[in-house]
């Protein structure tokens, strides 16, 4: 069965802001200052648990979600920091006309946390945020390679034997659409999964994308074992050892989450 923190919201939302403010917001801090003035916006905010992380800090905050179930949680989850004045949650295409036209150039900093990996279009979309940065403005992207041993998010599982077993994912399509049937998986469940086989994404693409799009990297931390994964597997975080997060192709198989901060090429840090 799929684990309990995707089956209950508050669970889930409170690990996301803890995961955040351990580990997210440092590792934006040790590039550039978060402070009252910063203005933030959480792009697939879900329920919003990352983005109170970045509230705490006395941002102002903007979350934006294409699933209406998951906005109405959010504003239920985040009622009291919304009244506060100081966040916004909005169900919306960040790329609409109502909303693209009212932020151009208003974000000091993007945020996209396991997002990418289920994007088509990866490239537009990177290229198109820069309307909504401020000229400093920086991107956070965090997102496990696709041929990590999860990287395919069977965690989504129902069936308890696929939601823990490692590297399935990477079986051609059709037989990895057979395993998901064979054990009597969900259609529902199935067909997020081959959506996320589309749109996997590796360390090398992300990167070679970065430099096509006209930004740079301006921070870099690669992990052995994710930080999220101490909710999801009970494994303590560790950074990667730099020798194995320096060898491309390889580097996907081993390391199960990247972190990124990019900013336009040529800004200084």
């Amino acid at each position: 069965m799929a684990f309990d923190f995707h089956k209950n919201p508050k669970v889930y939302f409170d690990q996301q802001t803890t995961n955040a403010e351990a580990y997210v917001v440092p590792f934006i801090e040790e590039k550039m200052p978060i402070t009252p003035d910063t203005t933030v916006m959480e792009v697939g905010c879900g329920e919003g648990g990352v983005l109170r992380a970045f509230h705490r800090k006395g941002c102002k905050t903007i979350g934006v979600e294409l699933s209406e179930y998951r906005v109405n949680l959010a504003k239920d989850l985040l009622q009291d920091e919304i009244a506060g004045g100081k966040m916004e949650i909005i169900c919306s295409d960040i790329f609409d006309v109502d909303f693209s036209g009212k932020f151009q150039g208003y974000f000091d900093l993007i945020i996209l946390k396991d997002v990418i990996e289920h994007i088509h279009g990866q490239a537009k979309l990177i290229q198109d945020l820069k309307q909504f940065l401020t000229p400093s403005g920086k991107i956070f992207f965090g997102f496990p390679p696709w041929q990590m041993p999860f990287g395919g998010h069977q965690q989504m599982c129902n069936v308890k034997f696929l939601s823990r077993l490692p590297f399935f994912h990477l079986l051609p399509k059709p037989l990895y659409k057979g395993m998901l049937q064979a054990f009597g998986e969900k259609p529902r469940t199935i067909e997020e999964l081959l959506e996320i086989k589309d749109t996997g994404i590796s360390l090398e693409r992300f990167e070679r994308i970065v430099r096509q799009t006209g930004y740079q990297i301006v921070h870099k931390q690669l992990y052995f074992i994710n930080p999220i994964y101490q909710f999801k597997f009970g494994l303590k975080p560790r950074k990667q050892i730099p020798i194995l997060g320096s060898i491309p192709y390889l580097r996907n198989f081993v390391n199960t989450a990247g972190f990124y901060l990019i900013g336009r090429k040529g800004d200084t840090v």
